[in-house]
């Protein structure tokens, strides 16, 4: 393995460091409004919602770091999307420092569940065909959504397109890149990009002291916890899976969930391994060699650090960009990691259809008794797997790069 002083020195270092600044536009710009909701929601005044916005963006950052770091893999942290649109609903009810001490028992919950053990050997029992179609069942929406601009700001979406496919044609490393660089282009050509009343405030935590009661234990915990294992956690392994990585998910579950434990008294109310953004950095758009995609994981958690560093400031940049443009940079970005999960999941004629199942359930979005549409996914793929093979799914003997190289035979 090369010594991360030649990744810094090589000129590869650029498309993981611009997968990683996308992941992060597309979090910011596209569910961070989530969390100003419920902010608003909860009456938060802005020193408590910017020290929300510093706490959850730092700890997100500094995690994605160092699990990078020591694994040598693109291990992309994010908050939990799913948990901020519950706590849109939830907030209301709950005073705010008892909402704390609920992230902080859901936060210890993650730390034991990290240290037993328990969730790699969920996360092996999964069959690669299933784990493959709900990755591509999950990231459907966001291939659908690159085109769907069209109808709302055609020449920003066209231009993107139409970039995405001449760049491909003729110099396919560069298509992201390009896209990102000649769609900020474009709006600044358009005007729509106007950053003259912007001034950067340093933000500053504040620290909440947490109560406890059983009403926010079961109405706030509990489902925060549950909530961020089946929407986050689990697709957010399988990414990485998928891609050939085998960290272990039990230093990122304990170490991410130590990072919201120490957060919490600051208004982060959880954050964890990303999935949809992860996937930008983790595929082949990031780099063509696995080995050097760690760095985009290295990226992203230095652009996290610099947003919480100014706190709401530079989140309201990234929430100012228009929405055809994060849907459809996000969707281009995306192509190549939805094509090759399909792929997989087609692949083996004996899985295809419990696969096929798998997909298209996940992109349907399933929600149940408040538990998003992965969770689901994988529900009705796994049973329509021991269903059609007469046998529930058995423990993996593969792993890591060894799934990856049986899933494109």
């Amino acid at each position: 393995m090369s010594s991360p002083t030649s990744f810094l020195r090589s000129r590869d270092l650029l498309h993981p460091v611009v997968a990683g600044l996308i992941s992060v536009i597309v979090n910011y710009g596209g569910t961070f409004i989530l969390v100003f909701q419920a902010a608003k929601v909860a009456g938060l005044d802005p020193a408590l919602t910017a020290s929300w916005v510093w706490s959850v963006s730092i700890g997100v950052g500094v995690t994605g770091i160092i699990l990078s770091w020591a694994s040598r893999e693109p291990i992309i942290t994010a908050w939990s999307t799913p948990a901020a649109a519950f706590l849109v609903t939830a907030l209301a009810a709950t005073p705010y420092p008892e909402a704390v001490g609920a992230y902080l028992i859901s936060a210890a919950a993650f730390v034991l569940l990290g240290l037993s053990g328990c969730f790699e050997k969920v996360i092996r029992l999964i069959p690669p065909g299933v784990a493959a179609g709900l990755l591509a069942g999950i990231l459907l929406p966001f291939g659908i959504g690159a085109f769907g601009g069209m109808t709302l700001d055609p020449l920003l979406a066209g231009w993107l397109i139409l970039a995405y496919v001449v760049l491909k044609r003729y110099t396919a490393r560069y298509a992201v890149v390009g896209i990102l660089v000649s769609g900020l282009a474009l709006l600044l050509l358009q005007d729509r990009l106007d950053l003259s009343g912007l001034t950067l405030t340093l933000a500053a935590p504040v620290f909440t002291m947490p109560a406890f009661s059983v009403n926010a234990v079961l109405s706030v915990a509990l489902p925060l916890f549950l909530i961020t294992l089946t929407g986050q956690y689990m697709p957010g392994m399988l990414v990485l899976r998928n891609d050939g990585f085998q960290t272990s998910a039990n230093p990122i579950v304990t170490l991410t969930g130590l990072g919201s434990l120490l957060m919490a008294p600051f208004g982060s109310h959880a954050f964890n391994i990303a999935a949809i953004t992860a996937a930008i950095c983790t595929g082949r758009e990031s780099h063509e060699d696995p080995s050097k995609r760690w760095i985009a994981g290295i990226a992203a958690g230095l652009f996290y650090i610099l947003v919480g560093v100014f706190g709401v400031t530079l989140a309201a940049v990234f929430m100012a960009l228009p929405g055809t443009f994060i849907t459809t940079l996000a969707g281009l970005a995306l192509l190549g990691t939805i094509g090759a999960s399909l792929a997989n999941a087609l692949a083996d004629a004996k899985t295809r259809e419990a696969s096929l199942i798998t997909f298209l359930a996940a992109a349907a979005n399933i929600k149940l008794f408040g538990i998003g549409g992965a969770f689901w996914g994988l529900v009705i793929g796994l049973a329509a797997h021991a269903m059609l093979n007469g046998r529930l799914p058995r423990r993996s003997r593969y792993t890591g790069a060894s799934i990856a190289k049986d899933m494109v035979k």
